[in-house]
């Protein structure tokens, strides 16, 4: 949930998000879903390859990467400095205030990930088409974003989002961008039935609160037992997507593409 363009992210959520990743279910299980598939794409690669995260807000998944690819040089790039400063508290990681419509940099990368960022942006064809010119010719593109418009509900508002991705607009958009899709998946299938009870069930209703804070809070509160339960239930889908076989149904898109030839 962080933005690398224009975008309606609100950076003061910073601060709820850096309290709750590090034992969050979702953003542990998501985290080793990157980091596993960081390490598919990025083992073949001579010592001094360069990865790069668009978007890499308050450091979360950047610190995974640098984890992940020992011998890279990891950079994080965000438009929003309060996110910069909890991402330095975070990882050792080169770290850059910035727009990726103007990106400050010489060379190109061989890794390129965005992950939940995309769906923050009115023109996601643009940002992804920066993305590519900012990629290695063999270089790979890791992304994620929430998946299905019927899951819509205010906490998509409260985040900033624009959409949700239905699996064709999400293809089409990384082709008319110019990139091939080796690996297209949904993820967080654990998550799908009850997401979908509890949009149902809550409809717009919960967004009546004024204070966008406590809802963010209430989403990310911490439930012991079943946060340990969806956390164990997600990681069985970490080990079933190491072997690029798909899975039938999820709340998020997982896409591993490269510059079309």
């Amino acid at each position: 949930m962080k933005a690398g363009a224009e975008g309606g992210y609100d950076p003061g959520h910073f601060e709820s998000l850096f309290a709750a990743e590090d034992q969050h279910f979702w953003f542990r299980a998501r985290n080793q879903v990157i980091a596993m598939f960081t390490r598919q794409v990025t083992r073949h690669l001579a010592p001094g390859y360069r990865v790069l995260e668009m978007g890499c807000g308050d450091g979360n998944v950047l610190r995974f990467l640098e984890h992940a690819c020992p011998t890279a040089t990891v950079v994080g790039m965000d438009l929003y400095g309060e996110g910069i400063h909890y991402a330095r508290r975070r990882t050792s990681c080169s770290l850059v205030q910035g727009d990726v419509r103007r990106p400050p940099f010489g060379k190109m990368f061989q890794m390129i990930g965005i992950f939940d960022v995309l769906e923050h942006i009115p023109d996601d064809h643009q940002i992804l088409c920066d993305l590519r010119d900012l990629l290695d010719p063999a270089g790979a593109l890791l992304l994620t974003v929430p998946a299905h418009q019927s899951l819509w509900s205010y906490f998509d508002e409260l985040s900033g989002h624009c959409r949700r991705y239905a699996r064709e607009e999400l293809q089409a958009k990384l082709e008319k961008a110019g990139f091939e899709i080796e690996f297209l998946t949904p993820y967080m299938a654990s998550l799908h039935p009850m997401m979908t009870l509890t949009r149902k069930l809550r409809g717009q209703a919960a967004g009546r609160d004024a204070d966008p804070k406590k809802l963010l809070e209430r989403e990310l509160r911490i439930v012991p037992v079943l946060n340990e339960l969806l956390a164990w239930e997600l990681g069985w889908e970490t080990r079933w997507l190491a072997t690029r076989r798909e899975l039938p149904f999820g709340t998020s898109w997982l896409a591993i593409a490269r510059k079309a030839a």
